[in-house]
């Protein structure tokens, strides 16, 4: 039996698949900016922080690394109501990318920090820098820099890794397509199409990335 590829039904709701890509942007680039944000206060409370405030954060970035994402994003969304916070799906989507993305930011920098050469850092204390200057002025650039490229691949995948917020009905690409499927019944057609979609905004992202990079590393 050979199956019939018909893609006319897909491209005649292609405005569903659209709506729903541009959702995902929208998760993907907020999660992004929050998660950055996380990760670099997580680096800084690891590295330099006092033993409570370290201990704290290496506790948050094994609790959330070594759990499923899925149960994350189910505890923000279902489990933060029974103590009287309600989210909705776009904001819980938002809440848990970006506290799962932050733990992992938060090892990518830390890594990138301690790659800092110790004597540049003295040199910031030597010329009355605070802890938190030296940290902002002497080690952060050159530490972004190193880890640039990881960064970037983990900003990828955390746009990818949005189609799970499908599982709690927030509108993005996966969750569309789910819809589409469900009254086409084109299933090949309606998942090539979401596939490439994704595919497109990967490669978008990755311009992008490198465009940033060139401006604020050079070459």
């Amino acid at each position: 039996m050979i199956y019939q590829f018909n893609f006319r039904d897909v491209f005649a709701s292609i405005d569903m698949l659209l709506e729903g890509a541009l959702l995902t942007l929208q998760l993907s680039a907020v999660t992004m900016a929050w998660g950055l944000a996380i990760g670099v206060a997580g680096a800084l409370a690891r590295s330099w922080g006092p033993p409570p405030v370290r201990l704290a954060a290496t506790a948050y970035v094994e609790a959330i690394r070594n759990t499923p994402l899925l149960i994350q994003l189910f505890l923000v969304f279902f489990g933060l109501p029974s103590a009287g916070i309600r989210l909705d799906a776009n904001t819980a989507a938002v809440v848990a990318l970006s506290v799962n993305l932050g733990a992992y930011a938060t090892e990518i920098i830390r890594a990138g920090v301690e790659a800092v050469h110790k004597s540049q850092i003295e040199a910031g204390l030597a010329l009355g820098l605070s802890r938190l200057q030296v940290f902002r002025y002497v080690v952060l650039f050159p530490a972004l820099k190193t880890i640039y490229p990881a960064l970037a691949s983990q900003f990828i995948l955390l746009m990818l890794a949005t189609s799970i917020v499908s599982q709690i009905a927030a509108a993005e690409l996966f969750h569309m397509a789910s819809i589409l499927q469900s009254r086409t019944f084109r299933d090949f057609e309606v998942y090539i199409v979401a596939a490439a979609m994704y595919l497109a905004m990967a490669l978008m992202f990755r311009a992008l990335f490198a465009l940033i990079h060139r401006l604020a590393f050079g070459r």
